[in-house]
């Protein structure tokens, strides 16, 4: 049953940190195949499953050694149809591992949890498409038809939220805010940019969160940014408006390489956490309710870390 579903502790405007980039965390430290960036195929073998708790204990462990708040989201951002098809999942298998995965945060959560660190449990929505560059657009409708299965899976895993991460254009981001409301849950949704700050689809961020919020009534809990450098976005957040004030998370890349860039590389850009740490204090005084802090592509422990002591700092 969800602990929080009614109450998110990081709405209080608490420090709350999350994880980094799981996917290539686990291929590049870890050394494991994730067949089409798929974490949670990983659930399959024991050995998997080991390499997945130790992941996200690691981020449990360094908000409780700092006493702040956690949300942990759940390795399932490939885990919706299409890419359960490609992987050969049934439906049955999908919505088994969407559970599975939400039953290990579960675990966590009772051994890490104290009065100082709230431990908070994300269903995690991945875009239909690719999470760089999208091939195909769904209309709000069909968005929210397609994720539908996922997000009620997650309902009845008993998680708190529904995060959506790394959304490339607002008819997604807008269906899956729609599925997530009809099954009586919270959403959270991030997009990803290009290094000109705007959505791969070409609309500017500030854009896209007025679009969602006038046509779903406001209806996320908050907005994130992940996926992208902070120097890809410090400008457009500089140039204003009421609509960062929607923003409550930060998921940065390490590397300031593009999408495209990212897309060829053969070998992980892990950056500097300090300088990235920096970069995150900068980004905070920008978006005055900014108090979610992770990490995507190339950012581990080392990172998020760094950034929870500029922030405790501030």
């Amino acid at each position: 049953m969800a602990k929080y579903l009614n109450a998110l502790p990081q709405l209080s405007g608490d420090i709350f940190l999350t994880d980094g980039g799981i996917e290539t965390t686990l291929i590049f430290h870890d050394g494991l195949d994730l067949p089409y960036f798929a974490a949670f195929d990983l659930l399959q073998t024991q050995l998997g499953k080991k390499a997945l708790r130790r992941y996200f204990q690691t981020y449990a462990s360094l908000a409780k050694q700092y006493g702040v708040g956690c949300v942990l989201e759940s390795a399932t951002w490939r885990a919706s149809s299409d890419w359960g098809d490609k992987l050969g999942y049934s439906a049955k298998a999908l919505a088994n591992a969407n559970s599975q995965a939400v039953a290990l945060l579960y675990g966590i959560r009772q051994s890490f949890e104290t009065r100082h660190t709230p431990i908070v449990i994300s269903g995690c929505v991945g875009p239909r498409g690719d999470g760089y560059n999208p091939d195909t657009f769904m209309t709000a409708g069909e968005a929210k038809h397609y994720h539908a299965p996922q997000v009620t899976t997650f309902r009845d895993a008993g998680t708190d939220l529904v995060t959506a991460i790394t959304m490339t254009y607002t008819d997604e981001a807008i269906g899956i805010a729609q599925a997530a409301r009809a099954v009586g849950m919270p959403v959270a949704l991030s997009f990803t940019v290009e290094t000109d700050g705007k959505l791969p689809s070409g609309q500017s961020l500030g854009e896209a969160i007025e679009q969602v919020d006038a046509a779903t009534n406001a209806a996320p809990v908050y907005y994130m940014i992940n996926c992208a450098h902070p120097t890809h976005f410090m400008a457009t957040l500089e140039s204003g408006g009421a609509w960062r004030n929607r923003i409550h998370g930060l998921r940065a890349n390490a590397s300031t390489k593009s999408h495209a860039e990212l897309d060829e590389a053969t070998e992980l850009d892990e950056g500097h956490p300090e300088t990235l740490a920096r970069q995150y204090g900068e980004v905070r005084q920008l978006l005055p309710n900014l108090n979610v802090f992770g990490g995507c592509c190339g950012t581990d422990e080392r990172h998020i870390e760094a950034i929870c002591k500029v922030v405790l700092a501030a």
